[in-house]
């Protein structure tokens, strides 16, 4: 049952008052860790393998250039106001609050199914070392310790994702230290140069086609990097410490992805097979690591791919019970998901969302795993349409802010090349939103079930947006009556 804004009173404000103990390199690490998942792990190596080694950098570069825009924009809005549940509130104020109800929702579901999704990854791993064990033991325990981390307080949380992002990122430092050695000869054996990013068909063996089957499977890896928004609602310092971390975004994606890319298309022919393959066995991170001698390197891979999953799932609680308590504010979900312990954590939301993901989760052994697999599809797509949102609440945003009589000079951070920023933004989205399953309508007889599948996320917000229109009758804001204070 939804709650009219306003209703709870001022007693209950107090209780309702998230606490600010992020502190500055918990903010940092969080945006750094948020784009840095299996996808590159696992599948840079099929994206190589796809479009050639040139043609996986061009894809992933303008995701990259897509992902900053869209984290510029969610800067200059989390830096002048604060909160939660960032997305939801910034698309209701200076969208429609029927915008910021979809969005909310949208994305509570998208991280409560991710839990499910990380819950079967974790299990997955475990059995590379234990293969005989039973899969609840580990998807269980991982829940419990992401849960108490999340319970604990919100420095709980901010310390389990420093150190978890921590050990990603050593991983792929050490990886491009090694791999830069082995380039020039100086680990495993002769220099390579770039005798593989030029052999024959590279770097863009794929033509167009194939930087295009990159690009939209580029943008799934960078999903969880706008968690820094959410996360800026309890940050020591938002104003400053937003903009530090939203500063460090390009310089990440250049490090992380495309440089690590560029190294791996440089040491392994885009012709290898293995590269086509997901397993850790065969990673490319795990086959650089082989050839330049490290003999534990399946090892050592699958240490660092578990931290990405649980570090994934640990972001997972944070973003969605954040964002359920932050609707509960507003008024856009059940009064019971906005109340907080004394530590300032929204218990009752985090054990419902993650009660929703062990659902989710054991849906996979039941019916062959049909349902599980129908949420999972389900959440491909959301990401893209809660980037759009950000995106056009931002070009809003902007708007509203200037035909109000406020000078840019009053916000702590400023995104550059606006409007060119959101709107490139938007154009990028829509376009992976729309074709990002057209590989299935190139085939001779087209598969609807994955088809419907892959577009799930659509009627879902279509629902919830055009459902929250009918019952509160609510109309896009003018620029002219948006709100810009922001209560803490």
């Amino acid at each position: 049952m939804l709650v009219k804004q306003g209703e709870i009173s001022a007693g209950a404000q107090e209780e309702t008052h998230l606490k600010r103990k992020l502190k500055s390199r918990h903010l940092t690490m969080i945006s750094i860790g948020g784009a840095i998942g299996t996808g590159l792990f696992l599948s840079s190596g099929s994206a190589i393998h796809t479009a050639g080694p040139g043609g996986a950098l061009l894809g992933y570069m303008l995701v990259g250039a897509m992902v900053y825009f869209v984290m510029t924009s969610l800067g200059e809005m989390a830096a002048y106001m604060p909160t939660s549940g960032s997305f939801s509130s910034y698309a209701s104020k200076f969208v429609d609050p029927a915008f910021g109800f979809s969005i909310g929702w949208l994305y509570w579901f998208n991280w409560a199914m991710t839990i499910a999704a990380e819950l079967t990854a974790s299990t997955m791993i475990m059995k590379f070392w234990f293969p005989d064990s039973p899969s609840w033991i580990w998807s269980g325990g991982f829940l419990a310790i992401i849960f108490l981390l999340n319970y604990l307080s919100v420095k709980g949380y901010g310390e389990g994702e420093y150190w978890l992002s921590l050990i990603k990122v050593s991983a792929i430092v050490i990886f491009l230290i090694v791999g830069v050695l082995m380039i020039f000869g100086i680990m495993g054996g002769e220099a390579v140069g770039f005798k593989n990013f030029t052999m024959g068909d590279a770097p863009f063996s794929g033509g167009i086609l194939g930087v295009f089957v990159v690009f939209i499977a580029a943008g799934f890896s960078f999903q969880g990097t706008e968690i820094v928004g959410v996360a800026a609602g309890e940050s020591e310092d938002p104003a400053k410490n937003v903009p530090k971390a939203i500063k460090s975004v390009f310089w990440r994606i250049l490090l992380f992805y495309v440089f690590a890319i560029f190294v791996i298309g440089l040491l392994i022919p885009y012709t290898n097979a293995n590269l086509q393959n997901d397993s850790v066995m065969v990673s490319p991170f795990t086959l650089v690591l082989k050839k330049a001698g490290i003999a534990f390197a399946a090892s050592l891979m699958n240490a660092v791919i578990l931290s990405a999953v649980l570090s994934a799932g640990n972001s997972s609680v944070y973003a969605s019970t954040r964002m359920l308590f932050s609707m509960a504010k507003e008024g856009q979900a059940p009064r019971i998901f906005g109340k907080l312990n004394k530590r300032g954590v929204p218990v009752v939301s985090m054990i419902f969302t993650c009660a929703i993901g062990a659902l989710a989760f054991l849906a996979s052994f039941f019916g062959d795993g049909t349902v599980y697999l129908w949420l999972m599809n389900a959440i491909g797509i959301t990401g893209f349409i809660f980037w759009l949102g950000i995106s056009v609440s931002h070009y809003r945003f902007r708007k509203g802010f200037l035909a109000q009589g406020h000078s840019l000079d009053e916000l702590p951070y400023r995104a550059k090349w606006f409007p060119i920023g959101p709107i490139f933004a938007v154009a990028c989205g829509i376009i992976v939103i729309i074709a990002q399953n057209f590989q299935a309508f190139l085939a001779d007889k087209v598969d609807w079930g994955s088809v419907v599948a892959a577009y799930l996320g659509i009627p879902l917000f279509l629902v919830l947006f055009f459902g929250y229109k009918f019952v509160r009758k609510s109309k896009v804001v003018k620029p002219e009556e948006m709100d810009f204070t922001f209560k803490d």
